[in-house]
Formats: C-alpha cells, structure tokens, sequence
C-alpha cells in the first residue's frame, strides 16, 4: 500500500484495536490479513460476527448464551437440578464444563460488582437467581466469582440476598489462586475449587 493506508482499513484497524488485548501492531496485522484473505474468506468472517450477534441471546432460566430460549444445560434432563453454580460469566460455565466435575445448573450474574466501573447490584441477575430459589428444589447455591476483590465482594452481597431462604450456599475453594479468573485456570484446580467449597459464613 506504498506507506500509506486508506480510510475503509484504518477504520477496520481502529475496530480491531477495540477488543481485550489487542494492540496497535496486534490490529494492523489482522487488518492485513483480512485484505490479503481471499474476498470467501474475509466475508465468512463478517458473516460469522453478523450471525452471532443477530442468533445469540441470554437463556430464559440461567443468562447463559443460547441460540434458543433455553441453553442446552438448562435443558438437559440429566443435570442436577438441586445445586446452582453462580458465575460471572458464560465463559466460566465454558472453562467449568471442561473440568466434567459439575453436572448441576449454572446461574450467569452478568458481571460483578464493580462501583468504580458503574456495575451495581441493579446490573447483575441476582434477583432472578433468587427467584429461581424461592421456586423451591433448591438444595445448594455454589458461589463461583473469580477469587478476588470483586468477585469476593459479589459472592458476600449474594450470599445475603439469600440468607433466610432454605439453601446452603457454599464458596469454591482457595485452590484458585487470589486474584486470579476462572476462565484461565487449568482442569484440575477447577476440579479441586469444586470439590473443595465451603459453607460461606451467615
């Protein structure tokens, strides 16, 4: 492109630079390799963003991904539907899936609190986890923010909008280092995390 760009591939360029943990170079490499893709290739890609946006919604029941009303965990006959795993995220549900050592239903919060970043109780989903409680069947509600600050903050704030109710609510364990996040921990200290939560303090 003899040293200078136009306008369509710094506009790609600055698209790029918007998503986590992709740089300056890190863009201006994808945006070279989409103009030097084949016209099928760069349009499948585009067409792949476009679908995900226009089919992906957030499950009727739990908030996690789905191209359907109900996610296919929810709507697994074989689950356990007595316990309730609550994460952040549905890329916790993805990174807890791979362990094989959770076979209950998730809860996704939409977030953490995070008043630094205008995230409030009102952005979360807490309500409807109690909701889903208050129907009854619920044996175990298993809190797995990410083990740090705001995580921990989110995991005491939903423990007290279920004190009272009949529900035993339990912390993954401490085999997540602090201040780590759950969607980079490996299998096994997932597994550990898992089998080795605790009752949270009343």
């Amino acid at each position: 492109m003899a040293g200078e760009t136009t306008e369509s591939f710094d506009r790609l360029v600055g698209e790029f630079k918007k998503l986590p943990g992709i740089g300056g170079r890190t863009a201006e490499r994808l945006a070279y390799h989409v103009l030097r893709a084949g016209k099928d290739e760069a349009m499948a890609l585009a067409y792949a963003i476009r679908d995900v946006k226009k089919n992906m919604r957030n499950c009727r029941e739990c908030y996690n991904l789905t191209e359907g009303e109900v996610c296919s965990i929810c709507a697994d006959a074989r689950r356990d539907r007595s316990v309730i795993c609550v994460v952040e995220q549905p890329k916790d549900i993805w990174a807890l899936e791979k362990t094989g050592a959770y076979r209950g239903l998730y809860h996704v919060l939409l977030g953490r609190l995070a008043p630094l970043e205008d995230m409030g109780p009102e952005n979360l989903t807490v309500d409807e986890l109690v909701k889903r409680v208050e129907k009854g069947g619920v044996r175990e509600v298993i809190l797995a923010t990410n083990p740090n600050l705001e995580g921990d903050g989110t995991a005491a704030y939903t423990r007290e909008k279920l004190a009272g109710m009949n529900v035993s609510v339990t912390r993954i364990a401490r085999g997540m280092p602090a201040g780590s996040s759950i969607e980079f921990a490996n299998t096994n200290i997932l597994q550990d995390a898992l089998s080795g939560r605790r009752e949270m303090d009343r």
